[in-house]
C-alpha cells in the first residue's frame, strides 16, 4: 500500500471508531430553545457577527448557503451541525473559526435566533 494510501485508511479508520461516531450521535441540546428573549439576542448577535457572509437576519441574498433551512437539510443533526460548524469553521469554504472567539453561550443564543427563522 502507497503511503498516501496508509494515510487515507488511517484516517478513514480513526474517523470510523465508535468513540468518532458515538460523539457525532451525541445530540447536542439548546439551552435557550423557545425563550423569545433570548432569540431577540441572539438576532443581535448575528447581525454583529455573523451577517457580513450570511446576511442580515439571515437572509442571504445570493449566497449558496440559505441559513433558515438548516433544519430542513440536518433535521435532528441541526443543532450538532450549527455547533460543530461555528466552533470547529469550513476553511475550504471561507468559514472561520468561532472558538476561542465567541463563547458556547453566544453561539447557542445565536443558534436560539436561528430555530426561529426555519422555513418549514
Amino acid at each position: 500500500m502507497t503511503k498516501p494510501g496508509k494515510w487515507a485508511l488511517l484516517l478513514f479508520l480513526a474517523l470510523s471508531s465508535p468513540a468518532a461516531l458515538a460523539a457525532e450521535d451525541t445530540a447536542l441540546h439548546n439551552p435557550f430553545t423557545g425563550r423569545a428573549d433570548i432569540a431577540a439576542e441572539g438576532r443581535t448577535l448575528f447581525n454583529v457577527h455573523c451577517s457580513h457572509c450570511h446576511g442580515p437576519n439571515a437572509f442571504q441574498g445570493l449566497k449558496r448557503r440559505d441559513l433558515r433551512r438548516l433544519t430542513r437539510r440536518y433535521k435532528a443533526r441541526v443543532a450538532n451541525v450549527f455547533y460543530q460548524t461555528a466552533t470547529n469553521g469550513r476553511p475550504d469554504k471561507g468559514m472561520p473559526s468561532w472558538k476561542g472567539v465567541l463563547e458556547d453561550e453566544t453561539l447557542w443564543k445565536i443558534y436560539t435566533f436561528l430555530e426561529t427563522v426555519q422555513k418549514k
